[in-house]
């Protein structure tokens, strides 16, 4: 269901942060909860959960990552590693004139969130996940990991987007028309079936979108929906928001010192059922015990892809209220 939200007395705020600028879309007043997209997205995909929780009492506030929207594109891959990213969510509380927030996050954003509350407890009280569990820095190389997902016949989308301009040749002559597919590929009701070569792998040779599904747009995303992401990312092409992923290796150098280290803020994990997520990092999910001591809730929605927010808003905007309010003071 498209276009639930109501965010006509939402706010548009452009402050300063160490990307340079911050675009942020806040609602309501209270307690501060920040919220963070992933990829492909901007602060849009939050447009059911800022006036819900504005509803609730909260001072919502969805960013646009550095690379994304409105805010600063720094034009150094290695600008875009981790650490700079959390520190731009701090500042953006700064700005705000507020001393700690709540952190959300989806997808990527749910990585940037988890690392918040790892590395910047003092700042950011608990954490929210969409899709993406966090997972300890580990062991072994992440490009490593990664190319051990691919075989002789096809590659693992990550290392895909590991070469800059290599995906951007492939999005950026239609980016509605890859992003419509993109997204369709990843939610419940329009992504291929067990049967079909898995859209996440690139045969060799191929293009990422050779596996997109055809046909009706996700019941969750609209033509004016589309219209929205497809704008932002026709202005400012893919290379920020990819750069995230050509960061990988820089950020397990970088957390070193952090490896095997919990999270030890309250913490709540939403995904979908039928997210590729939840299988490729079913370890993750399993170790929440020791990842996250102070989880309070782990809910996997039947039936949903991987748009969480977005395919099931209703429901998610509950369960973070929920959540929310059983934080206290």
């Amino acid at each position: 269901m498209a276009n639930t939200g109501t965010t006509t007395d939402a706010r548009h705020r452009i402050v300063p942060s160490p990307a340079g600028r911050t675009h942020l879309v806040e609602q309501g007043t209270g307690p501060l909860v920040l919220l963070v997209h992933g990829f492909p997205e901007t602060w849009y995909s939050w447009r059911h959960q800022l006036p819900a929780l504005a509803a609730a009492g909260y001072r919502a506030v969805a960013v646009d990552v550095r690379g994304y929207g409105r805010s600063s594109k720094p034009a150094e891959v290695a600008a875009y590693r981790m650490r700079r990213l959390v520190a731009d969510a701090v500042a953006v509380v700064e700005a705000l004139g507020e001393g700690s927030a709540v952190v959300v996050g989806h997808d990527w954003g749910a990585e940037i969130a988890s690392h918040c509350a790892l590395l910047r407890p003092d700042v950011f009280t608990a954490v929210g996940m969409l899709g993406v569990p966090y997972s300890p820095r580990g062991g072994v190389r992440p490009t490593e990991m990664f190319g051990r997902l691919g075989d002789g016949s096809q590659e693992f989308y990550v290392s895909y987007f590991q070469e800059p301009g290599r995906a951007e040749a492939e999005i950026e002559p239609d980016v509605r028309a890859w992003l419509r597919g993109f997204y369709a590929a990843l939610s419940g009701g329009t992504m291929p079936g067990p049967d079909a070569p898995p859209p996440y792998f690139v045969s060799h040779g191929g293009r990422l979108a050779d596996r997109f599904p055809t046909g009706p747009l996700p019941g969750w995303l609209d033509e004016r929906d589309l219209d929205v992401y497809a704008a932002e990312f026709e202005r400012t092409g893919l290379t920020g928001a990819l750069n995230r992923y050509r960061n990988a290796d820089r950020d397990w150098e970088d957390l070193a010192d952090q490896e095997g280290a919990p999270v030890t803020r309250p913490a709540l994990f939403i995904a979908g059922g039928l997210d590729p997520s939840t299988t490729w990092l079913s370890g993750a999910i399993e170790a929440f015990p020791t990842t996250l001591p102070r989880l309070s809730g782990s809910h996997i929605l039947e039936g949903c892809g991987h748009w969480v927010q977005q395919e099931r808003a209703d429901e998610v905007s509950r369960l973070l209220i929920d959540w929310l309010g059983s934080l206290g003071g």
